[in-house]
């Protein structure tokens, strides 16, 4: 509440005649009234001029000099919210008249006045003035209060354009963040795929071409992304376990191993899938390397598992990896026909049925730059003369023997800019062995 509301409303009498204004003082004496008094219009516009916040003026309107008219007249350009009354005689109805016309009267009262009437008239009139001055007040309170609403919003426009400008700015990086993961993680898998083939040059790009063709595959049976990704990172890195084979052991050929030499060996697709554990997300390509050597009809390793309890995914690498590993033994104009040819015949036993055909179809599309590799020119170029869309006619490696692309793949502008940088850090002591269609 403010202070000034509890102070008493001031009231002005103005009357020429001095026992009247101390009879109305008597008169109001009981009053929570603070009473000024002037003795004349002149006298009572200085009191209106010394002291703010008269409410209630009280005149008379016959005086000498300033009639109680002009008295009133003059008094509104003086306090123009003081609420006016004027006592007059029944005979002065005109003075009356102009006192509310001109002087903004509020109400006349006659003389000789009724006490209890002209005290009713002024408990009205303050209360009146108190009304408009708490109706002030509050007006200024909700003034002030709506600009400073008005500076919040516009403080708040600017903070969340800022906040929003900021957390656009760190979604931004998340993303770059996430997506420089993710590259990170895409080539983590792929130089665990080349250290595969680093570890036993006889795969060439092995891993590859399983992956690609076990992709296809998935492709065509419109397999969900998560489940796709599972067979790529499976597929290129289904051999993983074979680092921890002795060189002796993994030059043998199967048939040629005694028992515990093949039990060792049949150890690696487990090795796989251990290996993998450690990292969740790679635990789903884990369980397809385990099972990529069970066989459709039970008779495979290293649980023995039949038909649909192979997960899918396992029976569509087990068939890529025995078609590719067909094609790599003999890369001749025929060689694909003839790698299909000797798959086919273990439909059934080593590979599920309803997915032969869909290697038929992927074979084509994946091993197609290999034939035609046979009809083109090869030269031999620097890195600074590597085209986009050349095709690499022999494996590149580094002069440390990491393998760096493998035959047949289509030079990008990315390779190429590998390539160059490669050759400057771990320099092979060839160029680059690409094919130029005849």
């Amino acid at each position: 509440m403010n202070k000034s509301e509890d102070l008493p409303t001031k009231v002005l009498f103005v009357d020429d005649e001095e026992y009247i204004l101390k009879s109305l003082r008597r008169l109001l004496a009981d009053e929570d009234l603070e009473i000024l008094t002037a003795t004349s219009g002149a006298q009572g516009l200085e009191v209106l001029k010394d002291t703010p916040d008269i409410g209630v003026i009280v005149t008379d309107q016959r005086m000498p000099g300033l009639t109680g008219v002009d008295f009133l007249l003059a008094a509104r350009e003086i306090a123009p919210e003081a609420l006016r009354i004027v006592l007059t005689g029944y005979a002065d109805i005109t003075a009356t008249i102009d006192a509310i016309n001109k002087g903004g009267a509020h109400r006349y009262i006659s003389k000789p006045w009724d006490d209890e009437d002209l005290i009713r008239g002024i408990r009205e009139l303050t209360d009146q003035y108190s009304l408009k001055r708490e109706n002030k007040r509050l007006h200024e309170i909700i003034r002030k209060k709506n600009e400073e609403l008005n500076e919040w919003n516009a403080n708040l426009k600017s903070r969340v354009i800022e906040q929003t400008a900021a957390i656009r700015n760190k979604l931004e990086e998340f993303h770059q963040l996430n997506e420089k993961l993710g590259n990170n993680f895409q080539n983590t898998i792929l130089a665990l795929s080349g250290l595969i083939e680093l570890h036993d040059r006889n795969t060439k790009k092995h891993c590859k071409n399983v992956a690609d063709i076990a992709v296809t595959i998935a492709k065509q049976m419109k397999l969900p992304h998560d489940e796709k990704e599972s067979i790529r990172i499976g597929a290129l890195l289904h051999d993983i376990g074979k680092i921890g084979i002795s060189d002796a052991l993994r030059q043998e050929e199967i048939a040629h191993l005694h028992v515990y030499q093949l039990r060792e060996y049949k150890l690696h697709a487990v090795r796989g899938q251990a290996i993998l554990d450690h990292i969740e997300d790679l635990r789903p390509s884990g369980i397809l390397i385990r099972h990529h050597h069970e066989n459709y009809d039970g008779s495979g390793f290293p649980d023995r598992l039949s038909s649909q309890e192979i997960p899918l995914g396992a029976r569509i690498i087990a068939l890529a990896d025995a078609l590719d590993r067909e094609i790599l033994e003999n890369e001749t104009p025929n060689s694909i026909e003839e790698a299909l040819h000797r798959t086919r015949e273990h439909v059934g036993s080593r590979f599920d049925p309803e997915l032969y055909p869909l290697i038929e179809k992927s074979a084509g599309q994946i091993y197609g730059d290999l034939l035609a590799t046979n009809k083109s020119s090869v030269l031999e170029l620097a890195p600074r003369e590597l085209r986009k869309g050349m095709m690499v006619a022999k494996e590149v490696r580094s002069g440390t023997g990491l393998l760096l692309l493998a035959k047949g793949e289509r030079l990008e502008e990315p390779t190429i800019a590998a390539l160059r940088r490669y050759y400057t850090i771990d320099p092979p002591s060839t160029g680059i062995f690409v094919t130029m269609e005849k």
